[in-house]
C-alpha cells in the first residue's frame, strides 16, 4: 500500500520534470518571427531589436520574416494557422484589433486565435498642422474648423490605417470638423503635409520631427496621457481640453493560441531581460518608441479593451474594406 502512495506522488513529480526540462531546451532550433508589414517601417525596426535580444538571451536564432499585405492580415493569419509550438511568432501593432472589422472573411479572430506573451513597446501620434494653418494651439484649430467657410482636411495612411483611426476619435471627442484624406501610406501623406497640400495629420513623431525642426509644420498635441520626450513643450490633447483623448500606437509580441505556458513564461521572461537592457532601450527611442513591457495576462487584458475601444471608432465611421 506504502508503494501504492510513493507512486501516485512519482507521476506528478515526473510531470514537472519534464515540464522544467522542456522550459529549458526551448528553442532548439530558430525561431521565426513575422512582421506583418514591409520591412522598414515601424513595426520592422523594433522587431529587429526585439528578435536581437531574444537571440541573446536565450541562444538561439530568432529571425524576422516580413510578411506584408491587406493591412497586416496576410501575416496574421499565417501565423494563426502555424503550429503553437513556440517557433513561429508574431510581432503586431494596434491595427491587429481593427484590422478584423475593416476586412470581410477573415479566418483569424484576434484575440482568440493567438497567445498573448508580451506587450513591447508604445509610442503616441502626434496631431500636426502645417504652419500656414494660423493656429497655435488644439482649441483653435477646433474653433477653425467649426467656422463658416473653413475646410481644414487631415491626411492619413489609408482608410481605417492608425492614422485614420486616430482622427477619427479626435473629431468624436472634440467635436471638430475636418475631412479625412487617405493616402497610400504614411510618407506621402507626411510629405504633403509638409508641402502645404492638406491642413493637418496625426503621426508618430519620428515621421514628423525632421518637418518640425524645418519650420514646415507645427505640433499641437501627442495622443497620449502622458508628453513626448521629443517634444516636451507639446501638451496630450487631455491636457489641451479634448476629454478622455488617450490612444497609443502599440506593440506586441503574440503566437498562435494553443502555446504552452512553459514557453510562453520563458518567452516573457526574455523579453523583460532583453528590454531592460539600455542599449535596446536607446534603439527602441531612437525608433520613436518606448519600452512598456507586460505579463501575457496583462497583454491579454489590455488588447480587450483596445479591440472595444476601436471597434466602438469603427462602428462610428461606418467603413469596410473589400
Amino acid at each position: 500500500m506504502k508503494r501504492i502512495h510513493g507512486m501516485a506522488w512519482a507521476a506528478p513529480l515526473l510531470a514537472l520534470s519534464l515540464h522544467a526540462g522542456a522550459a529549458e531546451t526551448y528553442p532548439e532550433r530558430p525561431v521565426k518571427v513575422i512582421v506583418p508589414f514591409e520591412p522598414g517601417g515601424f513595426t520592422d525596426v523594433v522587431a529587429r531589436v526585439v528578435t536581437q535580444q531574444l537571440s541573446s538571451a536565450l541562444g538561439q536564432s530568432f529571425i524576422v520574416e516580413n510578411k506584408p499585405g491587406a493591412g497586416s492580415t496576410i501575416g496574421t493569419d499565417f501565423v494563426a494557422k502555424a503550429a503553437p509550438d513556440g517557433y513561429t511568432l508574431e510581432i503586431v501593432s494596434t491595427n491587429h484589433v481593427t484590422s478584423h472589422r475593416l476586412y470581410k472573411n477573415l479566418d483569424y479572430d484576434p484575440i482568440k486565435s493567438f497567445t498573448p506573451i508580451s506587450k513591447l513597446a508604445d509610442s503616441p501620434y502626434v496631431l500636426f498642422v502645417n504652419t500656414k494653418v494660423l493656429v497655435q494651439s488644439v482649441q483653435e484649430l477646433i474653433a477653425l474648423s467649426k467656422s463658416n467657410g473653413a475646410h481644414i482636411r487631415y491626411a492619413s495612411s489609408g482608410n481605417g490605417s492608425t492614422q485614420h483611426l486616430m482622427g477619427a476619435l479626435f473629431l468624436a471627442k472634440s467635436g471638430a470638423r475636418l475631412e479625412h484624406v487617405p493616402y497610400r501610406g504614411s510618407g506621402g501623406a507626411m510629405k504633403d503635409l509638409a508641402a502645404g497640400f492638406v491642413e493637418t495629420s496625426f503621426a508618430a513623431v519620428s515621421n514628423g520631427l525632421p518637418h518640425v525642426k524645418s519650420g514646415k509644420i507645427k505640433a499641437l498635441g501627442v495622443t497620449s496621457t502622458r508628453r513626448n520626450a521629443q517634444l516636451p513643450d507639446v501638451p496630450s490633447l487631455a491636457e489641451a481640453g479634448v476629454p478622455d483623448y488617450d490612444a497609443v500606437v502599440w506593440l506586441a509580441l503574440l503566437g498562435p493560441a494553443g502555446m504552452p505556458r512553459h514557453i510562453v513564461s520563458r518567452l516573457n521572461e526574455a523579453v523583460r531581460a532583453g528590454l531592460s537592457k539600455p542599449e535596446a532601450r536607446e534603439a527602441l527611442a531612437g525608433a520613436g518608441v518606448d519600452v512598456a513591457v507586460s505579463t501575457p495576462e496583462e497583454l491579454a487584458q489590455y488588447m480587450a479593451q483596445e479591440n472595444t475601444m476601436w471597434g466602438e471608432v469603427i462602428r462610428g465611421l461606418e467603413i469596410r474594406i473589400d
